[in-house]
């Protein structure tokens, strides 16, 4: 048996191939579910990806987050079902209040492509569940807006909480408490900036991604089987 993964598509994402094609070298099937669509979500996990959703207009998934879609993924994660939001992903459940906080534009005002490397702060996520506490992961980034910000009261519930799921190991954009990567407070919902997507095959010079999203994959199997 394997997992059924859903890929969000709005008008401007454009990694939801390389999500689709990632969950496949990983023994999974991926279908894409149209950010139109409303009725109820029948995969075992979803993936929301990254690009420019709505072209990113008036502020990053901002226009997303009214998506007819978003009311069933809303439903589908208070079900208990695995949602992860990959870097404009992330974004897109932060306001739409899935996740707290917000992201904001990369200090020093400079858009980062490049290799970077995670810390893994907590196993409490259905990412991260599978994977050592500390251990460290080459995972691309490839953002403008990914310098994580949030107040005092909710950046000390996170940590209390263990919410914080990953860290960079070297902060490239600024993101308080080098925060990469968060999830809700049952671990079922997770948002992360870099793109384990992008981290699943040798020949892109890392298979990092591939523990991150296999732990995905292998929590939706046990999440469907309830």
């Amino acid at each position: 048996m394997s997992a059924r993964i859903g890929v969000i598509q709005f008008p401007g994402t454009n990694c939801e191939l390389d999500a689709v094609h990632a969950c496949e070298v990983l023994g999974a099937s991926a279908e894409l579910l149209w950010h139109r669509e409303s009725s109820p979500i029948s995969v075992d996990a979803v993936i929301v990806p990254g690009g420019f959703a709505h072209g990113d207009y008036l502020r990053t998934g901002a226009i997303a987050r009214f998506s007819p879609v978003m009311n069933a993924l809303q439903e589908f994660a208070e079900a208990g079902g695995p949602v992860v939001g990959i870097c404009n992903g992330f974004q897109i459940l932060c306001e739409a209040a899935m996740l707290p906080g917000a992201l904001q534009k990369n200090a020093g005002m400079k858009f980062r492509c490049e290799m970077s490397t995670l810390v893994v702060a907590s196993q409490r996520s259905v990412l991260t569940a599978d994977i050592e506490l500390g251990a460290e992961l080459r995972i691309p980034i490839n953002h403008f807006e990914g310098n994580y910000t949030c107040d005092a009261a909710t950046l000390e519930q996170l940590r209390g909480d263990d919410r914080i799921v990953l860290r960079y190991l070297e902060n490239p954009n600024g993101s308080l408490d080098d925060i990469a990567g968060i999830c809700n407070d049952t671990g079922n919902v997770v948002g992360l900036m870099p793109h384990p997507e992008r981290a699943c095959e040798s020949v892109l010079g890392s298979i990092d991604g591939a523990a991150l999203l296999g732990s995905l994959l292998r929590h939706a199997l046990i999440t469907a089987t309830r």
